[in-house]
Formats: structure tokens, sequence, C-alpha cells
């Protein structure tokens, strides 16, 4: 029962990908960095990956090279150096460096603010059908997983990638995690160009030779003030506002640091070169803003203030009040499930956008080889798991949509299996209890709406999404716990208040079903923090 700065427009951008943007990003980093680590020349003769590969982020530390940060803020940040948080380097998968898992390697190549062309679409197609199990897999940070790799196929996938473009910076490739409101310029929400900003940021990236030690975890979002991506937890999120200037937000800060749009990404860069900074200070080994000791997380900001100002960029601090929602742009998407709604979408130039979600995260190349040939511009993952098209003439949207939804694709909210995730489970993931995925698929028909719902193997809760949602968490084979979490606002007060609704279900069929379905439709109670 349920109870209740710098202009780049070089290296990483799909429009630039064959026009020899990778050695001017591979010269740049030879520069900067004084040695070859950043060509990419060279990835196409890597041997294949090794059964048991080095890592590099394992290894003994080097001597740190520490962003130039104010005497004034450093000093208060001067502590004992507590015990860090893990001994480890960060082990998080990328495209060159392949994850060993049940069902054979898995590589996640990073696509800033989702942006793939019609030919690097295709060649993630080949790649998946030559080398992989034929699927691909689509992960809340809008990048783009293949599964089931050989263990020598290292070297041709690193080759296929760099041919396409896709690996502008062979000591970067794992950093480019940046996220973007998959709409804009799309929709007829007036906004700013966040795609501008994510090419600028991404370039400004794999040129710095110190933004290279980010861990593969730590995040930018820009928000073109709708309030989607912002919501995504990010490390550094840039803020469109509604008068035109932008604010940097570090982590979960309210409060945040307006600049000027021309501005913004060298800032997010220099945002996240000083987090590196704090961390080193802290010795706590921190990989994200929020694992930070809380007494230089409260520093942060201020040494972000203190490094732009020395590296030239006027900020003025602006408050809570300043976010989405509160004047300064249209404010989050309403309803339950965030981020763009499958369907159409009328386009300012005259054309319909198509907006698809894949059935759990994961589709075959079928589906995405047709994604691919009814665009007509460059395909853009969303952090929702979903593709949008661009460019369909709108005489033929509707017929188009209907394509796609005949090949699996979820092309309406109407759909039973929108917003419901899972992670990958058994048989691909030795952590997994249970076959997560077929019991999901197994619920979807006995209720849709409400709630996202994300179904995990384990405790982890891998790729489990933002906000508020349905945790269905397996303790056993078939056996699972049920919660609703997320933040809720509490109406006595300004506060945030935590909400959580738990039951726990120990059977399988229509009886977990049900209370999934339930729990999706519950409202949160709250809980002043």
């Amino acid at each position: 029962m349920w109870p209740g700065g710098g202009r780049m427009a070089t290296g990483p951008w799909p429009g630039n990908a064959r026009r020899g943007d990778r050695a001017v990003a591979g010269e740049a980093a030879r520069r900067r960095e004084g040695s070859g680590r950043g060509c990419v020349g060279m990835l196409a003769a890597m041997p294949p990956t090794s059964p048991t590969p080095v890592n590099r982020d394992e290894a003994p530390p080097r001597a740190a090279v520490r962003a130039p940060l104010r005497e004034s803020v450093r000093a208060p940040l001067r502590e004992s150096v507590r015990a860090p948080l893990r001994e480890r380097g960060d082990a998080c998968p990328g495209a060159l460096r392949l994850h060993t898992a049940d069902d054979g390697r898995l590589a996640r190549l990073r696509l800033p603010a989702g942006l793939l062309t019609v030919r690097q679409a295709e060649t993630l197609a080949d790649a998946a059908e030559r080398l992989g199990d034929g699927h691909l897999d689509l992960t809340s940070r809008g990048n783009v997983q293949l599964r089931g790799l050989g263990g020598s196929c290292g070297a041709e996938l690193a080759g296929l990638l760099h041919e396409a473009g896709l690996l502008p910076s062979e000591s970067h490739e794992r950093v480019r995690n940046i996220v973007a409101s998959p709409l804009a310029g799309l929709d007829e929400l007036r906004s700013s160009d966040v795609q501008l900003w994510a090419r600028e940021l991404d370039g400004l990236l794999c040129a710095s030779a110190r933004a290279a030690a980010l861990s593969g975890r730590f995040l930018f979002a820009l928000d073109d003030g709708r309030g989607d991506v912002a919501g995504l937890g990010a490390d550094v999120t840039l803020l469109a506002c509604g008068d035109g200037s932008t604010v940097v937000r570090i982590g979960a800060n309210g409060s945040g640091l307006r600049v000027t749009p021309e501005d913004a990404p060298r800032a997010a860069l220099l945002a996240g070169e000083t987090f590196l900074t704090v961390a080193e200070a802290s010795g706590s080994g921190a990989w994200r803003v929020r694992e930070l000791p809380a007494e230089y997380g409260r520093g942060l900001e201020a040494a972000v203030r203190a490094g732009l100002t020395d590296a030239g960029i006027g900020t003025e601090y602006v408050a809570e009040a300043a976010g989405p929602g509160a004047g300064s742009g249209p404010g989050p998407i309403p309803g339950p499930i965030p981020g763009p709604v499958p369907g159409l979408v009328p386009s300012p130039d005259g054309t319909t956008a198509l907006s698809v979600h894949a059935r759990l995260g994961r589709l075959t190349v079928a589906p995405w080889r047709l994604l691919a040939a009814v665009a007509n511009g460059p395909l853009r993952v969303t952090p929702w798991r979903g593709v949008i098209v661009p460019g369909v003439a709108p005489a033929a949207a509707g017929a188009t949509l209907d394509r796609l939804r005949t090949a699996g694709l979820i092309t309406g909210p109407g759909s039973p299996w929108h917003g419901v995730g899972a992670c990958t489970g058994r048989p691909g993931c030795a952590k997994a209890l249970t076959d997560v995925r077929s019991d999901a698929a197994a619920a979807v028909s006995h209720g849709s709406g409400g709630l996202p719902v994300h179904w995990s193997g384990c405790a982890r809760r891998c790729g489990h999404p933002q906000g508020r949602w349905v945790d269905v968490v397996a303790t056993g084979e078939g056996r699972y716990d049920i919660s609703v979490q997320g933040d809720a606002p509490d109406t006595t007060s300004n506060a945030t208040a935590t909400a959580t609704a738990t039951a726990t279900a120990t059977a399988t069929g229509p009886e977990l079903a049900d209370a999934v379905a339930a729990a999706r439709t519950t409202p949160l109670t709250s809980s002043t923090r």
C-alpha cells in the first residue's frame, strides 16, 4: 500500500569538424603544455586498450600548477589539511579509457551542448554496430555511451571518433561536460544563444592545460533563462537574465556574479580553474563543488570573484532573488517532468523541430539512423535522454514524428514511457541485484504521468534525475524500495523543505507496478531543513 573574454571558435564543434580545427586545438595544447600530450594526431595510432589500463588519474600527483588567487582570499582558507574524501583518482569512463562491465567495454563520449552533426551521428551508429552491441545509451548529461565493446577495439574506436571530429583533445576528452538548454533558438521563446556560449567554452576548456585536471564528473550548465538545465546540479552555471546580462552561479548557491554575455564563457572556465585551486588547498580530493569542506565551499564564490576581477572581467554580486522566476528570466519550465516535452516544436525560422525521447534512455542503431536521416542540421542530445531534430518542413513534421513513433521512440507526453528511466542493471552491471530494465518495462503499462521515475539496480542510483522523482531501488531479485525524493517549497515559510514518502514493495508484477504508479502521483509531504 502507498501511504501518501576570448572568442575561441576553434576545435570541438560539429560545424567546424571538417575545417582543420583539430590541428588548431592540438597546436594550442602543445604550446600551453610544452609536450605532445594534447596532440590528437596520435590517436589513430594508439594501441588497443589494455585489459589492465594504466589510470593516469591514479598516478602520484605532480606538483600542482595553481591558478592565481588573491592572498586576501587564500589566507582564510589556510586550515589544517583534512583527511581526503578519496584516495583514488577519478576513474570516470571516457572515449579513450574504456570501462570494463559485465557486458563488455563501455565508452562514454562527451558531447558539449549535446550537439552532433549528421555525419557524426552516423559515425556513432557505425561504431555501435561494428564494435559494440548495436545500441546507443543517452545519459543524464546529454552524452552518448557505447556498450558491449570488444577488449581490443580501443584504437579502432579512437580512429573513428577522431576522423569525425569528436575528439578535439586527447587530454581533455573527459572534462568536456557542458549541458545547455536544448531548445535555445529552436522554439518561440526569445532567449540567449547558449549554443554560442557552449562552442566558446568548449574551445577554452580544450586550450587550457589547467582545465585538464578537472574531474570527469565536473559539470558546466548553460541556461538560456528558462530554468531547465539550471536545475541539473551543475558545478558552474551560466544563467541568462531578462535584462541581457548573465549570472555565474557556483554549485548550489542561490547567489551569483553578474557578468556580460561576452565574458560569460571565459568566466565559466575561470570558475572551474579556481575550483581546482581551492580543492587542492582543502586537501579533500573533491571532484565536485558540493564535495568541498564547508569552509572552503563558503570561500569559493569570493575566490571566483577575485579571479574574475584579476582577469579583467567586471562582476556584480546578485542575491538569490535574481534567479529564474524572479524577474530575470521566464522561470523554470512548469510540470513535474522538466526538459523538452516530446512532440512538435515550431521554430522561429518557419521550420519545425521534433522532440523525441528514447525508452529507458536506450535505442538501437535503426531509429538512431532515422533521426539522422530526417534532420536538417545538428542533432541535440538532451540531458533528459532525448534528441531534438531541427529543421523539418512543417508539412512533413507530423508524418515524420509518426515514423519515429513507429520506430519505438517516445513522441508525445501521453506515452506511458515518458519520464521513466533505468540504470543498466543485470546482466550488464556486476553491482546490480536484478534486471531492472525488464521490471521497469513490465511496469510501464500500469500507469503514466506524474513525477519522473528512475529504476536502479543498487543503492548507487546511477543516472537518477534531479529535482523531484520516484526512486525505485532494487534490494534483491525483483525486490524494491520505493520512495519519493526531492525538494518542495515549505508553504509555511520561505524555507526549502526536503520531502520524502517511502514504501517498500516485495513482489514483482502488477503489485510492484501499481505501487510505482501510485508513487508518481503522491503529493510530497515536507519537513523544513
